[in-house]
């Protein structure tokens, strides 16, 4: 099985690479010099002469503050350049992997999140990236989109890294602790991706949404004091409401995905984000 994979340096693209290479998957990683998120029809033409038999998009306007004021970026990158990487893969008859969010809903409500559930995003990274779902369903070919939440790993921008930046310079955090989720880890999505990977090449994979994020449901508060727990120098963990943390971009309240369709689909489990949290702490630990 060959891979085509946009996105190079996001962290679920890494994991990928890891992944791939452990497994003996050869697999072509595309970063913005070779694929340009904001020139769809350039990314058409990359798909269009490709001998790949599976695309992954692992790329994204992830910046969920910047793109209330970035809308015509965010709207090319998110919505408009995946729905026409779908197109020109389905044109070839090549299954095409896209990786969305918990931000195309509200967050209302205590029940987690199914797949029959409307989405109702609130700021323009969850509208533009609902966007680029809708795209990529109408595009005709065969596709799967995965809605992740709270991704974090030992390299990129997350919130676990951010927490020990800050927590090695502070004595006390506050931290939210009205908004609830599942960290998932990079590594996990990657493993993931490629087992729909493998079942698209096989000829057996299942078309559709599906959800996949970590267990068990915390607050970034509880997430916080899970990151620094054990450490003989932790700051203290100030729980606050959302009211007391103002953002550009409303997050949602709740943020937890029920997914036991994708295990039922493709027998792939929900993982437990304390062990990989664990291997990420490890590899920071490793690299200081």
């Amino acid at each position: 099985m060959r891979l085509l994979v946009f996105g190079k340096t996001g962290q679920v693209a890494r994991e990928l690479a890891l992944a791939s290479a452990r497994d003996g998957i050869e697999a072509r990683f595309l970063d913005r010099d070779e694929a340009d998120l904001t020139m769809p029809m350039a990314l058409a033409r990359v798909i269009a002469e490709t001998d790949a038999d599976v695309i992954i998009n692992a790329a994204a306007y992830t910046g969920v503050d910047a793109a209330e004021g970035d809308r015509p970026v965010a709207r090319l990158v998110n919505a408009i350049s995946p729905s026409q990487m779908a197109r020109e893969a389905a044109r070839r008859d090549l299954p095409f992997l896209h990786i969305s969010t918990d931000y195309v809903f509200d967050g209302t409500g205590d029940a987690p999140w199914r797949e029959e559930d409307r989405p109702n995003p609130q700021g323009v990274y969850g509208r533009t990236k609902f966007a680029g779902e809708t795209g990529v369903a109408a595009s005709g070919g065969r596709f799967a989109i995965l809605r992740t939440a709270w991704v974090f790993s030992a390299h990129g921008t997350n919130f676990v890294r951010t927490m020990r930046r800050l927590g090695a310079s502070h004595d006390a955090l506050n931290v939210v602790d009205d908004q609830r989720g599942g960290p998932t880890p990079a590594a996990a999505i990657a493993r993931a991706l490629l087992t729909m990977a493998r079942a698209f090449h096989a000829g057996d994979g299942v078309e559709g949404v599906f959800y996949f994020a970590g267990a068990p449901a915390v607050s970034w508060a509880d997430f916080a004091e899970a990151i620094f727990a054990g450490q003989a120098d932790a700051p203290t963990i100030n729980r606050i409401p959302s009211a007391q943390y103002p953002t550009p971009a409303k997050r949602p309240r709740n943020s937890v995905l029920d997914c036991r369709k994708i295990f039922e689909t493709y027998g792939i489990e929900q993982p437990d984000w304390r062990v990989g949290l664990r291997a990420v702490l490890a590899t920071l630990e490793a690299e200081t």
